[in-house]
C-alpha cells in the first residue's frame, strides 16, 4: 500500500517561561522511542546543536537474531530476512520520498543536522548478525540489539546562537503545546544498593592472564576487555542522566527511552560522521585520570602524550579504522590529518586521533557503517578473532556498551558516537561497563585501576546514600 507525503514545517519557536530545551525534554522523556543528541555543553569535536526527536512513524528492531520493522500507530508488525541495517536503509529510503520539507524561518536548513530520517541505537551485539561469533557470554537484557526509528518530529537548538527550530508535520502538536499543558513527573532518582562488578580484582587480572596468552600465542595484537558494573535504583532515569550530564559534559552524550529500557549515554567518543561525502572517525585510545591540583593534572596529560604504549595503542586502532572505512572510501583518499591530540573531560585525559576519507559514490552511509561496526576502538585487533576472545573471557554480552548511537538524515548527513561512558536501565537495574585495550606490555594493577578511572565521575555521582 502506497502511504501518503509527509509535509514538514520548519519553524522558529520560542519555549515557555524561558525554558530550556532539556527542561522541556523532562515533560516527554517518559515517551516510548523519545530520542535526545546532547552535547553537554562541550565544545570538543564540534559540537553546538542538541536534538530531541520524538514519536517515530516506525522504528526497525532486531532482537534474538530477528529483525522487524514496527508501525507505532497500528502497532503492526513486519518481519524480515534482510540484514537490520540494510532493512533501516530501505525504509529511510522509502521514508525519504514522502519528505516535503517546507522552511518558514529566515535560516538556511543546509546549516542544521538531520532534520528527520532515521535514529536511535545499534548496540554492540548487532556485529553478530554481520559475522559469524561465538555466543557463550550471557544476555539477559530486555534491551534490542538495535532500535532505530524513523523521525519526522525533531527540534533543534543550535547553542551557538540559541535558536530552537522544530521540524514537524503540519497537524502535529508543537513541543511548546506540549510542554504548557503537561505536566512535569516526579524527577527523583535513588540507588537502592551498592555498585558490585561482575569481576573482582583476581577474577580480572586471571582474566588479562588469557588476554596475555593469546597475544603471545599470536592471535591477536590488542584486546579491549571490560568489566560490567551494576546496582539496584527506583525513580527518574532522566534525572539520573543529568546529574551524570553535569559531571561529565560529555559530547556525544544521548538519552533514549525504549519500552522495557532506558539508554544513558555520556560518551565522549565519535564512531563515524559522514556529511557531502566527508567522512570522519575520531577513536580513542589512551586514558589518564584528571586531577584537581593543576601541577598534577598537567603531568597526567604531558604523561600521556609521551606514553610509548599508549601512542602504540592508538595506533593499532587508527589503521584498523583506516581499513574498515577504506572498504567504502575513494582510493588514495583516507588521511589521519590528527594524530596523538590530548582532549580533556571532567574525569580523564584521552589520546584522540583522527581519520578521514571520501565516500565512494557506490557505497551509502549504512554501507560505511556496516562496514566498521562495531568500532575497532572497543574491540582490539584483529577485529575479528578480538571479539570472539571478548565473548569468551567477558561473563556478560554488552549490549548498548560499546555499540553506537547513530542519526541518518533525510539529506544523507550521519553521525555516531562509540557508547562508552554508557548506561542501561531496565527492571530497577543499573548496568555499567568500562574496559581498556590490553596489549602485550599491560600492567594488570594499572589497566584495572583505568577502568576505575573511566567511571570515577559515574558511579560515585549516582551512589548518594547507596
Amino acid at each position: 500500500m502506497q502511504q501518503s507525503n509527509l509535509f514538514l514545517t520548519v519553524s522558529t519557536i520560542q519555549l515557555p517561561r524561558s525554558m530550556s530545551l532539556l527542561e522541556a525534554f523532562a515533560h516527554i522523556e517518559s515517551r516510548p522511542w523519545t530520542l535526545l543528541f546532547d552535547t553537554s555543553e562541550s565544545t570538543h569535536s564540534g559540537g553546538r546543536y542538541n536534538m530531541v526527536l520524538l514519536d517515530p512513524v516506525e522504528v526497525v528492531i532486531a532482537e534474538n537474531g530477528l529483525t522487524q520493522t514496527l508501525c507505532t500507530d497500528t502497532g503492526n508488525i513486519q518481519h524480515s530476512d534482510e540484514k537490520p541495517l540494510a532493512v533501516v536503509e530501505r525504509r529511510l529510503a522509502e521514508f525519504v520520498k514522502r519528505v516535503n520539507i517546507v522552511n518558514t524561518t529566515a535560516i538556511d536548513e543546509a546549516t542544521m543536522p538531520f532534520l528527520a530520517g532515521a535514529a536511535g541505537l545499534c548496540g554492540y551485539d548487532l556485529g553478530r548478525y554481520y559475522e559469524s561469533l561465538p555466543n557463550s557470554a550471557k544476555g539477559d537484557y530486555r534491551c534490542p540489539d538495535m532500535a532505530m526509528g524513523l523521525y519526522c518530529h525533531t527540534v533543534i537548538e543550535d547553542v551557538e546562537t540559541g535558536h530552537i527550530i522544530e521540524i514537524k508535520p503540519q497537524d502535529t502538536a508543537s513541543l511548546v503545546d506540549i510542554v504548557s499543558t503537561d505536566t512535569l513527573p516526579d524527577l527523583s532518582f535513588s540507588l537502592t544498593s551498592e555498585w558490585c562488578s561482575n569481576l573482582d580484582a583476581q577474577e580480572y587480572a586471571s582474566k588479562l592472564k588469557q588476554v596475555h596468552d593469546y597475544i603471545v600465542a599470536g592471535d591477536c595484537y590488542q584486546i579491549n576487555f571490560a568489566q560490567r558494573f551494576s546496582a539496584r535504583y527506583q525513580g527518574s532515569e532522566w534525572q539520573a542522566y543529568l546529574k551524570l550530564r553535569e559531571a561529565n559534559n560529555a559530547p556525544f552524550s544521548a538519552f533514549m527511552r525504549l519500552p522495557n529500557s532506558c539508554i544513558l549515554s555520556i560518551s565522549p567518543e565519535r564512531f563515524i560522521s559522514a556529511k557531502a561525502g566527508i567522512v570522519e572517525t575520531k577513536p580513542i585510545k589512551g586514558t589518564r585520570p584528571r586531577s584537581a591540583d593543576p601541577t598534577i593534572d598537567q603531568h597526567h596529560a604531558t604523561s600521556l602524550l609521551n606514553a610509548e604504549k599508549d601512542r602504540a595503542e592508538n595506533l593499532m586502532i587508527v589503521d584498523l579504522l583506516r581499513n574498515d572505512i577504506s572498504k567504502h572510501c575513494e582510493p588514495m583518499s583516507v588521511n589521519v590529518p590528527h594524530l596523538f591530540a590530548l582532549e580533556s573531560y571532567n574525569a580523564v585525559h584521552h589520546l584522540v586521533s583522527t581519520v578521514t576519507g571520501k565516500l565512494k559514490p557506490s557505497s551509502t552511509n549504512l554501507d560505511l557503517l556496516a562496514g566498521a561496526f562495531p568500532g575497532g576502538s572497543i574491540t582490539g585487533a584483529p577485529k575479528i578473532r578480538a571479539m570472539e576472545i571478548i565473548d569468551e573471557l567477558e561473563p556478560h554480552k554488552r549490549n548498548i556498551y560499546c555499540g553506537s548511537m547513530v542519526y541518518l538524515g533525510i539529506r544523507g548527513d550521519m553521525d555516531s558516537s562509540i557508547c562508552i561512558r554508557t548506561l542501561l536501565a531496565e527492571d530497577d537495574t543499573l548496568y555499567c561497563w568500562a574496559g581498556g585495550g590490553i596489549v602485550l606490555d599491560s600492567d594488570t594493577d594499572d589497566e584495572y585501576q583505568e577502568t576505575l578511572h573511566k567511571v570515577s565521575k559515574i558511579l560515585p555521582t549516582l551512589a548518594g546514600d547507596a
